[in-house]
């Protein structure tokens, strides 16, 4: 929940220095609701792609205050995060209805990025991996194998805290994931990159992201500008 007219700045910057010095990387920003038409009309033909930051499963109707996938993507959308911790904890969305809002987003040309991440306590208790892949079979419907989609890891007990995991352990549990995917999708799952999120910053983005198994990052506080946001897709 950040971002006004005014902050439409740092994505043109974002734009900008991207045209003087293409990236292989993908890159792409998920910016308030309110924002979506302007920065895909702003982006458009700038290699940014632009997405929401959560949606409604359904196509429509009596849910006040919400947005279904087809008007992101009717804003200009092209992506959508789905499952993000914050929408876990504040708002109790379970795994099922996170793989509800994934068959949403297939269904109007959307690509989700589904996330899963354990807690500080569910680490300590040696849980971590059994969590985030039963969060992973749990959130991901089955028409996912046919699809184009992204799974990203973010460690809840790491977001905003300026804390990050080893490198062993961002491998680990990447490692696990993408097993998980291969043996449940099989070699419809060989692209979908598995995304780190959870303290990404200028100073660790090189390391993390050339991590096996980590395909790309998502990123929060550090996206917000674009001296922070532009050294970390530099990285990629």
């Amino acid at each position: 929940m950040y971002g006004l007219s005014a902050n439409l700045d740092e994505a043109r910057r974002v734009a900008a220095a991207l045209d003087e010095k293409p990236v292989a990387a993908r890159v792409a920003i998920c910016p308030p609701a309110t924002l979506i038409h302007r920065m895909a009309e702003l982006l458009a033909g700038a290699g940014v792609a632009v997405g929401g930051q959560d949606c409604r499963a359904e196509r429509d109707g009596a849910y006040t205050g919400c947005l279904s996938a087809e008007m992101l993507a009717d804003s200009g959308a092209s992506l959508v995060i789905l499952g993000h911790s914050e929408r876990r904890a504040y708002y109790r969305e379970t795994s099922a209805d996170v793989a509800a809002k994934t068959s949403a987003a297939f269904r109007a040309g959307l690509e989700p990025i589904v996330c899963v991440g354990e807690t500080a306590a569910e680490r300590a208790a040696g849980r971590a991996v059994e969590v985030v892949l039963e969060q992973l079979a749990e959130s991901t419907p089955d028409e996912a194998a046919a699809r184009l989609f992204a799974i990203a890891y973010e460690p809840i007990w790491a977001i905003g805290s300026g804390e990050t995991p080893s490198i062993d352990q961002i491998e680990a549990m990447h490692g696990a994931i993408r097993v998980a995917l291969d043996a449940r999708f099989g070699g419809a799952a060989t692209g979908t990159p598995i995304l780190y999120g959870g303290s990404v910053k200028p100073a660790n983005a090189a390391e993390i992201l050339a991590a096996r198994e980590v395909g790309g990052a998502l990123v929060g506080g550090a996206s917000l500008t674009a001296t922070q946001f532009l050294p970390i897709i530099a990285a990629a």
